[in-house]
């Protein structure tokens, strides 16, 4: 990689890094976080879905037809579509490591969507590279 290059791809690793710290730092010490066990079902295939899950430490596995189909760790949002859409759960999310989640539900999502836009930009990536990589496999 020429030297200009590996200058702007630094660059741009250290803004994601502090991006993905700024963003957890928002959950960080929220009073209704959740400590859960590797094992436990954060929520069910075709459950219905008020909530979405920001994980703050752990692996959670995401199952499509009991396939896994990703793991997500820390500074991972899980559940949006579900909240977003009122529509049911289009995935099961197991706890693979001992976690520890924060839900929002669409009270909280809409204040931090209005008071902290990083919040919106957050969810609406992660939906958009969770399309991409489903997209890609098809």
């Amino acid at each position: 990689m020429p030297p200009r290059l590996a200058v702007a791809a630094t660059s741009c690793y250290r803004k994601d890094v502090e991006a993905h710290r700024e963003f957890l730092h928002l959950f960080q010490h929220s009073p209704d976080a959740k400590t859960l066990t590797a094992g436990s079902v954060l929520f069910e295939q075709g459950e219905p879905g008020d909530v979405l899950y920001i994980i703050l430490s752990g692996q959670v596995e995401i199952r499509i037809g009991g396939q896994a189909v990703e793991t997500v760790g820390a500074g991972a949002i899980v559940g949006e579509m579900a909240l977003i859409d009122k529509a049911s759960r289009s995935a099961a999310a197991i706890v693979v490591s001992e976690a520890a989640v924060v839900p929002v539900d669409e009270r909280r999502f809409l204040f931090l969507v209005q008071q902290t836009p990083y919040f919106a930009l957050n969810v609406m990536r992660a939906m958009a590279d969770r399309l991409r990589r489903r997209t890609a496999r098809a």
